[in-house]
């Protein structure tokens, strides 16, 4: 039986790639190098029709079943591509056996083909749970008919009915927040509090109480698993709709698929652990979510002078939930001037990513703009002065176990993993967010008299490991280094990739 591998997510976007249709032919072709540098898992983009056709990265998602195979929205192919080159890419990442995440936008629905009447209640835009003057009847974007689709995989059309709230009066020409009403209709009591009330985000907010809705979005998980032969999803915004629902949607996969079939990851923004983990107890499956509170360590450490190194763990997820953290330096939401207002400099970042990557708990997730580099009027060139693919590498081959830390000093903290029978190279990393530091760390009495290199080549001098299985292991000023035997199996693949 092969050993078993670290697994590594890389989420395989960035915001402001170009709109040219060809990213899933980009993806195609890069499959190779991420395989041989330990990315198993790929967390490809919204891949439905969109509102803005072509033209838009997918979050204001109009139909669920349209995957760039119909005409609508003014194209045929999303942004990122046509169904065929995503089927194409599915069947060349099975055969690379790196498994694909499909970003599932299930909360809302955009670019209605016609408008309907319904009866709404105004809201208060800070406060959701609070009414503002009387019930009227508005003209809402709310009519979906798929025509480009027809009944093709789903015979199921959608009106006002099947919404909870919409955002524009298109009657009187103006924005807000109102909550559809009908028999029994009202927001969602099994989301976030947060304005409130969490249920609505954006667009037409999808009813999720409604049976029409619950058997569609259902039976459309079912269908998407088998058509691109998922391995899992990426729940956006998954606070902002039905924790019920989401327990039934998952539910139904594991009845279809088989329980742990599928890993199952949600976007849930919050700077409060306990909030997270009150979400992960109400789901009652297999789940996970991105360790955002990590991502605010990272941001306050890299913006402070002097800051706590030993403190990047405090409150997060993979401190209280290891095994159900995702961890994360930097996304999407993350990139200027998008939804998540942090930061995290980019001195840090090496640091931040061999904290995610290098250690024993959380599950990584690496950012495409971090890898190879981001586009866009604040275009930024790959991070870790290039050496991001180096980190991931050596997690594939020498991030295994028994971990020990020697944080003792704030601002130069380091650990060891000392390998296993399997892979038994071990590493030793060192970091500091100041000036250059060293520390005498224990690798362990079976690396006696071996001589380690920093693969990374920041440090250029060895270090010989005494009798005891010691070695002093230096790093230079704001910067990490990752020390592995010279001669360890894979060092000749560090400075070539």
């Amino acid at each position: 039986m092969a050993p078993e591998l670290n697994h590594t997510l890389l989420q395989g976007f960035e915001w402001n790639l170009p709109a040219d249709q060809k990213h899933y032919q980009r993806l195609e072709k890069a499959l190779s190098n991420l395989q041989s540098i330990g990315i198993d898992a790929l967390w490809i983009p919204p891949a439905c029709k969109a509102a803005g056709g072509a033209d838009t990265n997918g979050y204001d998602i109009y139909d669920l079943y349209d995957l760039g195979e119909f005409e609508q929205k003014n194209s045929r192919s999303t942004k990122w591509g046509s169904k065929e080159d995503l089927l194409a890419l599915s069947k060349a990442a099975q055969k690379a056996q790196i498994g694909l995440y499909f970003d599932a936008v299930l909360n809302h629905k955009a670019g209605a083909d016609r408008k309907e009447k319904c009866r709404v209640q105004a809201v208060d835009q800070d406060d959701r749970t609070k009414d503002v003057g009387e019930p009227f009847e508005m003209e809402a974007w709310l009519g979906f008919d798929f025509s480009g689709r027809g009944d093709k995989y789903s015979k199921q059309k959608y009106h006002w009915d099947h919404f909870s709230g919409t955002d524009y009066d298109a009657g009187n020409d103006k924005t807000g927040i109102f909550r559809i009403l009908g028999d029994n209709k009202h927001w969602s009591s099994s989301v976030g509090d947060e304005s409130g009330n969490a249920d609505f985000l954006m667009f037409a907010d999808i009813d999720y109480s409604h049976p029409e809705v619950i058997n569609d979005v259902i039976n459309w998980g079912v269908w998407v698993v088998k058509e691109l032969n998922l391995k899992g999803f990426r729940f956006d915004a998954c606070q902002h709709f039905s924790e019920r629902f989401t327990n039934e949607f998952v539910a139904a996969l594991e009845k279809e698929f088989g329980k742990q079939s599928l890993f199952l990851v949600g976007e849930f923004w919050s700077g409060d652990v306990k909030e997270m983990t009150s979400y992960l107890d109400a789901m009652h499956h297999r789940y996970s979510l991105f360790d955002s509170p990590l991502v605010y360590n990272f941001n306050r450490l890299s913006t402070q002078e002097n800051a706590d190194l030993r403190t990047v763990f405090d409150k997060s997820l993979v401190q209280a939930r290891p095994q159900q953290a995702v961890t994360v330096v930097m996304n999407h939401d993350t990139q200027p001037g998008q939804t998540v207002a942090t930061h995290i400099e980019g001195f840090f970042k090496p640091l931040a990513y061999a904290l995610i990557l290098l250690r024993e708990q959380g599950y990584p997730c690496v950012f495409w703009g971090d890898l190879y580099g981001m586009q866009g009027e604040r275009a930024e060139p790959p991070s870790c002065g290039g050496q991001l693919a180096h980190l991931i590498l050596a997690r594939h081959l020498y991030a295994y176990g028994q971990q020990e830390d020697y944080w003792d000093n704030p601002n130069c903290i380091g650990f060891v993993r000392r390998g296993t029978a399997e892979h038994h190279a071990g590493l030793a990393c060192v970091m500091s967010n100041t000036g250059p530091g060293q520390i005498r760390m224990a690798v362990g009495d079976l690396h006696r008299g071996q001589t380690w290199t920093d693969v990374l080549g920041w440090e250029t001098g060895e270090v010989v490991i005494d009798d005891e299985g010691y070695g002093m292991f230096p790093c230079s000023g704001t910067s990490v280094s990752v020390w592995v035997r010279k001669d360890a199996e894979g060092r000749d693949r560090f400075g070539k990739l």
